[in-house]
C-alpha cells in the first residue's frame, strides 16, 4: 500500500463549535463523535479529528483543494458570515483572492485561529 494522509488531530478551543465550523463552511458530512474527537471526514478519505484543549492552542494551517464551484461556494460562506479572509497566508492582502498556479485561492480562520486554505490549483498542477 502507497502511503496515505489518514487523519490529523486538530486541536480546538471548543470541539464542537469548531468541528461545524468546518463542515458547514466547506459543506461536508456532520462530525461524527468518537472519544475524545469530533470526526470529520473529508472527500479523500482524510479526517480531521477535532479535539477540545484546554490552555492555549497550537494555531495550525489546513489547506483545501476544491473545484471551482465549490471555492466559490465556501468563499460566499465566508462572506455571508462577514469573515475577513486574505489572498495570502500571512493575512497581508484582506479581502481578496490569489491566482496562485493558474487557480484561485483565499485564507480565513476558524473559531480556534487556525489558518485554513481553500485553493482550486495546487503548485505543479499541470492540468
Amino acid at each position: 500500500m502507497a502511503v496515505q494522509l489518514n487523519h490529523t488531530i486538530v486541536p480546538a478551543r471548543d470541539d464542537e463549535e469548531t468541528a461545524r465550523f468546518l463542515t458547514e463552511i466547506l459543506g461536508l458530512a456532520a462530525p461524527v463523535r468518537s472519544e475524545p474527537f469530533l470526526v470529520v471526514r473529508l472527500a479523500n478519505d482524510v479526517a480531521l479529528d477535532v479535539m477540545r484543549v484546554d490552555g492555549e492552542i497550537p494555531t495550525g494551517h489546513y489547506a483545501f483543494l476544491v473545484g471551482d464551484e465549490e471555492f466559490d461556494t465556501i468563499l460566499d460562506r465566508v462572506r455571508a458570515r462577514g469573515l475577513p479572509f486574505w489572498a495570502d497566508p500571512f493575512h497581508r492582502h484582506a479581502g481578496r483572492v490569489n491566482d496562485w498556479f493558474g487557480g484561485r485561492g483565499a485564507y480565513f480562520e476558524d473559531p480556534s485561529g487556525h489558518n485554513l486554505e481553500i485553493m482550486t490549483r495546487v503548485s505543479g498542477d499541470s492540468r
